[in-house]
């Protein structure tokens, strides 16, 4: 018998009680601890929260009206619209007047009990109408005797704690491989002036600027709009639209061409693999036509995220490149062998790199799924 069981028998004989959630839980408004003004700098100190995915909007210097959560006392919050929750163990403001602030009557429950179970609760809502007071407070949630919820809370909090530790490590890893990458292409794609032949690129391949496509984007649409999310991301933020008003075809690629200062955009490059299936959008160049004595992948990985385009970013103001700048960039003109070589390793380091991105998620997924299954099973009491 479970740690578990010998609790539930000793503390539950007659079964677990069932209650209101609303009559263990006492809520707050959130009118206090609202930020009056949506200036947030990374410098400032206190962070402004949403319930959503989002959680963190951004970071405020208001002094006033610090909801003073910590390690010893917690709140969860809550939004009225969505049914959307965080747990939050620090100091913080909100934005939205719909967050509930929710702590637990201590003497009958645990509020991390509480986290755990709302986590059970399948109810989000679409509609713009409060949920807490009517719907949410209503539902009936298993409350047994304050040592069982403790040993759940144990349970639950270990696996999710082995969890964030293995996330961190995957984390480190691909991290790691991708300095690694960087540190190897850099090496490969740096080359004296004296080595070999130089050329600009405006005399080996034709530069187009994309077109807007803002009022063609539809999630049904037939083509990948290639944006700067689109690019920075590697094409996991993806949006769609119905016409090419600028097509990109195999063999071709495209530049982001302006970014925030020290942003991770400018100069990223993305490779097109297949035609018919790319349109390039406004602040996108695309590099086509290009000559037999260059590689396309050659040039695509020479260009990405060249230092030539980073120097113009001065840290300060939003970094354009000019269609002029961009067609004057230095590019070696190295034997094929040389550059078929070079593609082939960096097409490698790139593999693991990808494989290690494709696994993380799968793994986080993975030990999520498995954390529900457990606290499914250990929220599920048998009278």
């Amino acid at each position: 018998m479970s740690k578990l069981e010998e609790l539930i028998k000793e503390f539950c004989p007659n079964g677990v009680e069932y209650v209101k959630i609303g009559s263990v839980v006492n809520y707050e408004q959130p009118s206090k601890y609202l930020v009056k003004k949506a200036d947030y700098k990374e410098e400032y100190s206190t962070p402004v929260l949403t319930a959503g995915q989002t959680f963190i909007l951004g970071y405020t210097n208001e002094m006033n009206g610090i909801y003073n959560a910590s390690k010893d006392s917690p709140v969860i919050i809550f939004d009225d619209f969505t049914g959307a929750f965080k747990w939050v163990d620090f100091p913080f403001k909100v934005k939205s007047s719909a967050i509930k602030f929710l702590k637990a009557n201590e003497k009958r429950a645990m509020l991390r009990y509480i986290f755990h179970v709302m986590g059970n609760i399948n109810l989000t809502s679409t509609e713009h109408k409060r949920l807490w007071i009517g719907i949410y407070s209503e539902l009936q949630i298993p409350l047994p005797a304050l040592p069982v919820q403790r040993e759940i809370v144990r349970v639950l909090d270990s696996f999710t704690l082995y969890s964030a530790e293995l996330t961190a490590e995957l984390t480190a890893e691909l991290t790691a491989r991708r300095k690694q990458y960087e540190f190897y292409r850099d090496k490969l794609l740096t080359f004296s002036q004296n080595d070999f032949e130089w050329t600009i690129l405006e005399k080996i391949a034709v530069y187009t600027n994309g077109k807007g496509h803002e009022n063609n984007v539809n999630e049904k649409g037939k083509y990948i709009l290639i944006n700067s999310k689109f690019v920075s991301t590697k094409g996991e933020v993806i949006k769609f639209v119905d016409e090419q008003f600028s097509p990109i075809y195999q063999n071709e690629f495209a530049m982001v061409l302006s970014d925030l200062p020290n942003g991770r955009a400018l100069a990223k490059c993305f490779f097109v693999l297949e035609d018919d299936r790319y349109t390039v959008n406004q602040r996108i160049c695309k590099i086509s036509n290009i000559n037999e004595k260059i590689l396309p992948k050659f040039l695509f990985y020479y260009m990405d995220r060249n230092k030539y385009f980073l120097a113009k970013d001065n840290g300060v103001d939003q970094t354009n490149l000019s269609k002029d700048y961009v067609l004057q960039m230095p590019i070696p003109v190295l034997p094929l062998a040389f550059q078929k070589r070079i593609v082939y390793v960096l097409d490698n380091f790139d593999a693991i790199c990808s494989d290690l991105g494709i696994g993380l998620p799968a793994e986080i997924e993975k030990r999520q799924k498995q954390y529900e299954y457990y606290r499914d099973k250990l929220l599920s009491f048998q009278n």
